[in-house]
């Protein structure tokens, strides 16, 4: 597995006084945060599931993500389970239910994750769609979600992250997101939580794979509800089993620029 080491910024948790609520002495016994990495946006693409490299991440260090929030009930039992645990992680939010729960977007930037973009509309995929409704669909979705989490949406997305629904991505796409300096995320390894199961079955598949794997950028989705009653066991596991938790944050305020 190639990774990426010229791409990031690595700084340790202490030297950022902003995350008062990731603070040692009220984590000390708890999963935690182990580090956070600044990522340069601006040609990222990583996840091997999708692309030939991932983060430069150590072994047993994960980056966990959520998809297709927010949603009622699901996305605050995660959210409760990473409070916890003093855990922080990415959430890929698809566009209109951002619009149609901003309380809750504000809720998970006001916790310390990173909020990225799912498109509007999570078309499956967007690859089968012609070219400039594609597009549309995903600028459409960095407003709704600026919107929702700032109050307004300027020319580029605040945090320039994006992940295809379904990994349904083509080259011309990849292009586009690229010149727009937005850094495309897929993952090492999945939960398979689209599939139903029970919470066991799934925590003993995801613990499998990442044991497997050792390292890596872990999709769920916080829509599942078997998910959202997973997560907690799940946490237990990452502790007991000696794993560290890495959170992504965009290199500079705005990396992104303005669509042609």
């Amino acid at each position: 597995m190639r990774r990426l080491a010229t791409l990031v910024l690595v700084t340790t948790l202490a030297a950022l006084p902003a995350l008062p609520a990731l603070a040692a002495t009220a984590c000390e016994g708890r999963l935690g945060t182990s580090r956070v990495m600044e990522v340069q946006a601006a040609g990222l693409q990583v996840g091997t599931k999708h692309f030939p490299q991932t983060l430069d991440l150590a072994e047993g260090e994960v980056v966990l993500t959520f998809d297709d929030g927010p949603h009622p009930g699901t996305t605050e039992t995660v959210l409760r389970a990473l409070a916890k645990e003093c855990v922080r992680a990415t959430f890929f939010l698809v566009g209109r239910a951002a619009a149609a729960h901003p309380e809750m977007v504000r809720r998970i930037i006001a916790e310390g994750h990173t909020v990225g973009h799912h498109s509007q509309t999570h078309p499956m995929t967007l690859a089968d769609l012609p070219f400039d409704k594609a597009v549309a669909d995903i600028e459409k979705g960095f407003a709704s979600v600026d919107k929702a989490a700032y109050g307004a949406a300027g020319p580029h997305p605040r945090v320039p992250f994006f992940r295809f629904p379904g990994f349904g991505s083509s080259p011309a796409l990849l292009d586009y997101l690229a010149k727009r300096g937005v850094g495309v995320f897929g993952a090492d390894l999945w939960a398979g939580d689209w599939n139903p199961m029970t919470p066991e079955q799934q925590l003993e598949l995801t613990m499998t794979r990442l044991d497997h794997e050792r390292r890596g950028i872990i999709l769920f989705h916080d829509t599942r509800a078997q998910t959202a009653k997973m997560i907690p066991a799940f946490l237990t596991a990452l502790r007991e089993k000696g794993y560290h938790v890495v959170h992504i944050v965009p290199a500079g305020v705005a990396t992104a620029v303005a669509p042609n």
